[in-house]
Order: C-alpha cells, then sequence, then structure tokens
C-alpha cells in the first residue's frame, strides 16, 4: 500500500491526509522529469568526457593506422621517385652517351598528364580535406608517365644498340693474318710511296703481310663478298662489302675459301697467302676502303693489339721496304 501522508488542520484541529490534485500531481511529474534529465545530461557528459566510446575507439584505431599507411605509401612513392630520376640519369648521361645519341628533350620529360578537371571529382567528393588526395594522384600519374617515356627509351636504345652492334661487328677491327709476334708487316700504306722499281711515284694503298704459301686469311669484319677473282695486278682477290662504307680487298690470294655473294664473319677463313698477280714474294696485301677511298689500315686493328703492340706495328709499317707487290 502507498503511505498516505497527512497535514495539520488549523480549522479543525485535526490530522487530515492530503489528498493529490492533477495540478500537483502534474508539476511533480515535471520536477521528476526535469531531475532526470539534468541527471542524464550530467551522466553523459561525465562518461563522454571521461571515457571513449569503443564504436568511436575503433573507428580512432582505424584512422592512425590509415595515417601510418599513409606515410609509409609517401615514403615508397618517394622511392620510386629517386629510382625513375636515377634511370633517367643513366639513360641521357651513361647509355646514350656510349651509343653516340641526343638524350631524350627534357621538354618531353615534364610534359603534363591530363586535363585541369581531371582531378574534379575528388574536390567535389565528401572528403573534408582532398588536396592531400589529389596530391597523390598527381605524383602517381607523373611517376606512370616517366615510367613510360622511360620503357619507350628502353625500347629505342635497344634498336640503336641492335644497329651499333651490325655496324661494330661489320667494320674492319682485326689483322687478317696471324700476327702475333708482329712480324709480318713487310710494307705499309703510303699514298705517295716512290716505286724503287718502277722508278716513279706509284701509292701503296694497303698494308702488305709476308707470310708462308698456304697461311690462312681472315675477314676483318662481318660482310658479304662482292668478288672473288683473279686479276693480273692483285692475282686473286677477294673484296667484301662491310657495309656502313667500309670495304675490304686481300691480294695475291693462292686459294679462296668463299664464292661470290658468301656471306662471311669476322674471323673466318676466307682464303690463304699465294705469290699471284704482280707479286715478288708469298704475302698479302690488305686494304681498307671507305666510301671508296682508300684509308690506312694500321687504324683498324684495335680488337687485335694492346697499346703498346699498337705502336710498335705503327713503327714498323712507316719503315721503308722493297714492296712486295708493283
Amino acid at each position: 500500500m502507498a503511505k498516505v501522508r497527512y497535514y495539520y488542520n488549523t480549522a479543525t484541529c485535526k490530522y487530515e491526509p492530503i489528498r493529490a490534485t492533477k495540478t500537483g500531481m502534474f508539476w511533480n511529474f515535471m520536477g521528476f522529469t526535469a531531475i532526470s534529465f539534468v541527471l542524464a545530461i550530467g551522466i553523459i557528459y561525465f562518461y563522454r568526457t571521461n571515457f571513449t566510446p569503443i564504436k568511436e575507439s575503433v573507428l580512432r584505431a582505424e584512422n592512425e593506422q590509415l595515417k601510418l599507411d599513409w606515410t609509409i605509401l609517401n615514403e615508397e612513392l618517394q622511392t620510386a621517385y629517386s629510382h625513375i630520376e636515377e634511370l633517367e640519369f643513366k639513360d641521357d648521361h651513361i647509355y646514350r652517351v656510349i651509343l653516340d645519341t641526343e638524350p631524350i628533350p627534357s621538354t618531353i620529360r615534364a610534359a603534363g598528364t591530363g586535363g585541369h578537371d581531371r582531378y574534379e571529382s575528388l574536390s567535389n567528393g565528401k572528403l573534408s580535406d582532398p588536396r592531400r588526395i589529389i596530391s597523390a594522384y598527381r605524383e602517381v600519374d607523373d611517376l606512370k608517365k616517366k615510367l613510360y617515356i622511360q620503357s619507350k627509351s628502353y625500347d629505342e636504345i635497344s634498336t640503336i644498340l641492335e644497329e651499333k652492334e651490325r655496324i661494330w661487328s661489320s667494320r674492319p677491327a682485326i689483322q687478317p693474318i696471324n700476327n702475333k709476334e708482329l712480324k709480318r708487316i713487310a710494307g705499309g700504306f703510303n699514298p705517295k710511296r716512290f716505286h724503287p722499281i718502277l722508278k716513279k711515284i706509284h701509292p701503296h694503298e694497303g698494308i702488305d703481310f709476308s707470310a708462308d704459301i698456304g697461311t690462312p686469311i681472315y675477314a676483318t669484319g662481318d660482310g658479304v663478298v662482292t668478288k672473288a677473282y683473279r686479276s693480273t695486278t692483285y692475282g686473286n682477290a677477294i673484296f667484301i662489302d662491310h657495309g656502313y662504307g667500309y670495304q675490304t680487298r686481300y691480294a695475291h690470294l693462292n686459294e679462296f675459301n668463299i664464292r661470290n655473294g658468301e656471306p662471311v664473319k669476322r674471323g673466318q677463313v676466307i682464303g690463304y697467302v699465294g705469290n699471284t698477280g704482280r707479286s715478288q714474294g708469298p704475302h698479302l696485301h690488305y686494304e681498307v676502303l671507305f666510301k671508296y677511298k682508300a684509308i690506312d689500315p694500321i687504324n683498324f686493328f684495335q680488337r687485335d693489339l694492346d697499346n703498346e703492340e699498337y705502336e710498335k706495328v705503327i713503327e714498323l709499317s712507316k719503315k721503308e721496304t722493297t714492296p712486295l707487290d708493283y
């Protein structure tokens, strides 16, 4: 039973029970509600001030992890930038210098990507501060562009290198016979040589190598045999076209080891030393031509000789000797 409350009635001099009215009940309810509301607000404030909700704690932890991931990603992006810059430097200042070709213009490397509205969707999104995201997208796009240009550059370098390899393989670069002791040079290149037998200026447009009949003769570069024939002056002779303006001639052979039109490789045996044609003793007469003009073959022995040997060969080629051909 509910507890009955009383009050003293001075008119009747009696204790009479207090009877609740609707107005009183209303104000009692309102007072209770107000106090409860204030207490609830206070409790909530105290809780929020001193305790973090579980969901918010999870979100904060995820946010911190995202910040850490973002920092790591940004560092990786900068590392990738440094790597691509190193590749660009090697491309322009090492590889292309070695291959004697022009570097990629800086205007091409620095060209932009996309338009001004490329990142508009990010700017108009729900992100409160999209600048970091947009900056990252710009860096990634720039990196992709640099990688694409570098990839195309390596394709170009590969093509140039293949062409250079063909040039290097074709260019005369060794002595036409085995001359390790450097004793076989019997006459050097001399466009104004006075011929002691003919008693007149008679250019010697090659180098003579004295050797026994049957000594192997080697192609000095890759090429194609354009002539393998016998003439009154050269005797048995071989002409090789190496391409890129270079030709070589081998004269006074005893016999051939190739045919007209046959491709040859550097170091391949193409014939044997003889004493045919206008020859005064077994030897090989060797010529190098560039764009049909004879040039000194002494400049094309770099694959065979070190610096000291090369100086000795030059000295030997300058000595006056009795010509072996006329």
